[in-house]
């Protein structure tokens, strides 16, 4: 089992706010929200069903570049405040 961190970016584009995980974009991983910490938590669950589907699929979820994606092999909680 290994733990993955994946950076996203939450960005206001127009009257709400745009977000997505640069490593899995091509993937389907953007969506938006009437605010920020909406858009947040959806695409949190983006990027969780994303990683699910390649999974399920066989597929390998990105290791890299260090600046979009951290890999750990043992459990790792990440906390946002």
């Amino acid at each position: 089992m290994k733990s993955y961190a994946f950076r996203v970016v939450v960005e206001p584009d127009e009257e709400r706010w745009h977000a997505y995980c640069p490593a899995l974009v091509d993937r389907g991983a953007a969506t938006w929200g009437n605010i920020r910490e909406e858009a947040l938590k959806h695409i949190v669950e983006v990027v969780q069903m994303v990683a699910e589907e390649l999974t399920r699929d066989g597929e390998a979820l990105p290791e890299g570049p260090p600046t979009e994606v951290e890999t750990f092999l043992e459990p790792r909680v990440l906390v946002t405040v």
